[in-house]
């Protein structure tokens, strides 16, 4: 995207999990257009800039989150906007048929953290920056969810479930907040480029669940039989668009969820 025409240098946006993946695509986009940014993260990561700021942050703590979000406040007086990006993905069966005692069937834990990291974390994080957005009158929350959320996924049924809720998240903050002039805007990215998330133990559990190789999972990410424009999503792409609707070129736009996959469906 073109920097500077979108109008956003100076403001302040709070991203979590911003040191990796999409997180760190939307933090670098961000700051080419001049804003400040915060990240929140448990791990800093590799990425500098005069305009960056790190704050260690565990976004499913309370009090982690409250901390944070005071001490934007307290630097900044304002915060114009939020993207709730910190996610994590554990492939897992419902019920694994094939063994007795499965380490890819679904745990009680597995699903608490799951829905601890990808939902109370985006309530907690809105909840507190809300709070402030209101006492201005205005801001963008934007929620990053996944195409998963809105089709399902075979063996990432809890993650599919994590991005329904916020899905349901966004479309109810937005009628709840539209009169203090803050709105809400919904992600789902599709199938991305590779990133380091995409670790091996990712891809063995994912391809257990499938009843594929590891080798079947990575040629599924390079095939387009299901994606009109025939390539993969680059990060920089799902960046471009959640810049985009955190500035007021994208005014008038709340309550819904923009998938950025494409055109993938299962059609």
């Amino acid at each position: 995207m073109s920097e500077k025409w979108l109008d956003i240098a100076g403001r302040v946006y709070i991203v979590t999990g911003g040191s990796s993946g999409i997180g760190k695509a939307i933090v670098t986009e961000l700051l080419n257009n001049d804003a400040v940014v915060y990240n929140a993260d448990l791990n800093e990561g590799d990425f500098k800039h005069v305009n960056l700021h790190f704050v260690k942050t565990n976004v499913a703590s309370h009090e982690e989150v409250n901390a944070m979000v005071d001490q934007v406040v307290a630097n900044e007086g304002k915060i114009d906007g939020v993207v709730n990006n910190a996610g994590i993905n554990l492939p897992r069966l419902l019920v694994d048929a094939q063994a007795d005692q499965s380490k890819y069937e679904f745990t009680e834990a597995d699903f608490d953290k799951m829905f601890a990291v990808n939902v109370k974390s985006v309530f907690l994080v809105s909840q507190a920056a809300v709070r402030q957005m209101a006492k201005q009158k205005y801001g963008v929350v934007i929620n990053m969810s996944s195409e998963a959320g809105l089709e399902g996924s075979q063996g990432q049924s809890v993650y599919s479930a994590t991005k329904a809720s916020i899905n349901g998240f966004t479309r109810s903050w937005a009628k709840e907040l539209g009169e203090h002039n803050i709105r809400v805007v919904g992600v789902a990215p599709g199938i991305m480029e590779a990133t380091g998330l995409r670790t091996l133990s990712y891809e063995e559990a994912l391809a257990y669940t499938r009843h594929k190789t590891v080798d079947d999972i990575r040629a599924g990410y390079k095939s387009t039989s299901t994606t009109p424009l025939g390539r993969s999503g680059k990060l920089s792409e799902v960046a471009d668009a959640v810049t985009y609707l955190l500035s007021d070129k994208a005014s008038y736009i709340t309550g819904v969820t923009i998938n950025v996959a494409g055109g993938k469906s299962r059609g």
